[in-house]
């Protein structure tokens, strides 16, 4: 499936804002299941500097600087990307053989997963976690199938809620209000993982927007949007969307990864003066053939 991509963001201030620095991952990924093939990030007003790296977890930053004054920054990204199903994963070990395999596993595929074995302030309060998981994660059941349950749960359990949490809130906040939006999902899926000693990583993305007829439309299609991978140990890493309660397939693109949304905003910076500001955001992902 190819995807033609358009992410636009306008910040507006009430005052000049006299130079800014950003950073922005908004470039997809280049994955097995995912071929990149072409991405474009304009800036209005044009930025005196530019430059491009790849982060620690392998995602595309970019930063740029605007020295001249401004009430106004437009940032648009276009994307082309391949898709194609991931590696079915029908089968997988059981999760306390995955969790032996962390702590023992020195490779470099082994040690990564480790580091994402561990809580960060997002997805700490282990022990609610854990005691939330642990019906999921009976004796020797397959890794997979008690992410898919643990998902399902998560799914039934909160409702969807714009409003309830901000982009700031925890997986214990989550746990306190139980509303929140994919972000708020995503974290807590990703403590109770980690809160039984395994390890996930959190995925941020679009999803598609406009689905075949007959088919529900997922949640978070307007946006980016965020779901959670597992280290399933042979079996390797799994995408689950807590938020539309499925496996991740080709109706998601992937963006960027870490150990939570502080890893991977999509845009950040720094500004001098602006006084009050607002943001305006839209996301259109659309099959190609359409539009």
């Amino acid at each position: 499936m190819k995807y033609h991509i358009t992410h636009r963001t306008i910040y507006q201030y009430t005052e000049p804002v006299s130079v800014c620095h950003n950073l922005v991952r908004l470039a997809p990924r280049q994955m097995p299941s995912q071929v990149p093939q072409d991405y474009q990030l304009q800036v209005v007003p044009e930025p005196i500097t530019r430059s491009r790296r790849f982060d620690y977890f392998g995602n595309q930053v970019e930063y740029f600087t605007i020295q001249e004054a401004h009430r106004e920054l437009a940032i648009a990204t276009t994307s082309v990307v391949e898709v194609s199903p991931p590696p079915p994963a029908t089968t997988s070990p059981a999760w306390e053989q995955v969790l032996e395999q962390l702590h023992t596993d020195r490779s470099a595929q082994g040690l990564e997963a480790y580091h994402l074995s561990l809580p960060t302030e997002r997805t700490s309060n282990l022990e609610a976690l854990r005691d939330y998981a642990a019906d999921s994660f009976g004796k020797a059941r397959p890794i997979c199938d008690a992410v898919d349950e643990l998902v399902a749960r998560i799914h039934a359990d909160f409702a969807f809620d714009p409003l309830a949490t901000t982009v700031h809130s925890s997986a214990a906040d989550l746990l306190s209000v139980r509303r929140g939006v994919c972000q708020d999902f995503t974290h807590f899926a990703i403590g109770c993982v980690r809160a039984m000693g395994l390890a996930a990583r959190y995925v941020s993305g679009y999803v598609r927007n406009d689905p075949p007829a007959g088919s529900p439309r997922l949640v978070g299609g307007d946006a980016s949007h965020a779901w959670l991978a597992v280290y399933a140990g042979a079996t390797g890493w799994v995408d689950f969307d807590p938020t539309n309660n499925l496996r991740v397939g080709t109706d998601h693109i992937t963006v960027a990864w870490g150990r939570d949304y502080a890893d991977i905003c999509p845009i950040q910076g720094v500004f001098v003066g602006g006084g009050q500001h607002s943001m305006q955001f839209g996301v259109d992902v659309v099959p190609s053939g359409q539009g």
